[in-house]
């Protein structure tokens, strides 16, 4: 039995707006019910996510700014940690860190970070996380790891929500969803990660499916014990762009043979409907989607990639 927790709205934007036109799009998501606007962390043409979760802040006054994810190879966590802490503070208490171990190899290839195989970068994360909580603490600390050394630090300044913002952890396998279980607040289900036949990572097919999210759902509750009702659950669009379409099962027929030539496996057509990173149909359909959601995993946070399109359902759904 899940907690019904109440729907929670994110969205995102891809565009170089301008100071005005970014204030503009951060309101416009506020006024519709969005809870946050997120942003990714990569390395091509799109803002520095810090500049850009401080701007967002200062145009809303509700609206929840955060990323989706930090790249924690990217960064030293005592330095982000300040940066964070910064942003909260000026923003009332409006931040979310999404944390991720880094996924894509060219960019970290154009700078010179070694990309490490993936234990040992979900290893630095785990690090990475207990260096957060450390410089968010309310004493000094330190901490000896394998990828990090603090000593006798005390990070300053301190956030406004205590004892840290909501930390999101999300993943499609195991060792970094028993990581998100242990430490995170929010837990973002994802598909996992393979590699194509010139080592570029792709989505596991299988991973999309509704019997996947139940294995991952089972590893987050083994690791988050006795605090698992208290975490939320989050899922995107992973399996294609959300489609808002009068011919849900038509949609999903196409969407099923594009997944079967690039992996080669077959997907039903109710796998793709039922799945919880596949978002197609009307808005009558996707607003009883996102209900089944909730009430068969207990996922009640979703990121939409169309902020308009999608308005009416978070108009309906939004702290429901």
């Amino acid at each position: 039995m899940h907690v019904m927790r109440p729907f929670r709205f994110l969205t995102d934007t891809s565009e170089h707006h301008d100071g005005p036109g970014l204030a503009a799009f951060a309101r416009r998501a506020e006024s519709i019910g969005y809870s946050a606007l997120v942003m990714p962390d990569h390395l091509v043409a799109q803002y520095a996510p810090i500049p850009f979760l401080t701007a967002v802040a200062a145009a809303t006054e509700t609206l929840r700014v955060g990323t989706f994810v930090f790249n924690s190879n990217l960064r030293h966590p005592a330095l982000l940690a300040k940066d964070l802490a910064t942003v909260d503070r000026l923003s009332g208490g409006r931040v979310e860190i999404g944390l991720g171990a880094g996924w894509n190899k060219p960019e970290h290839d154009a700078i010179g970070i070694p990309f490490e195989p993936v234990g040992t970068r979900v290893a630095k994360l785990a690090e990475a996380v207990r260096v957060f909580k450390g410089c968010f603490g309310d004493e000094k600390f330190s901490f000896d790891g394998r990828h990090y050394t603090i000593t006798d630090h005390d990070g300053q300044p301190k956030p406004v929500q205590r004892p840290h913002p909501p930390i999101f952890i999300g993943g499609g396998g195991k060792r970094l969803l028993t990581l998100a279980g242990g430490q995170a607040q929010i837990i973002g289900l994802a598909p996992r990660l393979t590699k194509d036949d010139e080592g570029r990572p792709r989505i596991d097919t299988p991973s999309l499916t509704a019997a996947a999210t139940e294995e991952k759902i089972g590893w987050v509750r083994e690791a988050a014990g006795d605090r698992f009702d208290e975490l939320e659950l989050n899922s995107y669009p992973a399996g294609g762009p959300m489609v808002l379409t009068s011919d849900a099962r038509g949609e999903a027929r196409r969407r099923a043979d594009r997944l079967r030539e690039r992996s080669g496996v077959e997907l039903t057509v109710e796998e793709i409907m039922e799945s919880p990173h596949v978002f197609i149909g009307s808005v009558r359909e996707l607003t009883q989607k996102f209900i089944d959601l909730r009430e068969r995993f207990g996922i009640s946070s979703f990121l939409l990639d169309d902020m308009e399109t999608f308005a009416p359902i978070v108009e309906k759904l939004a702290g429901a």
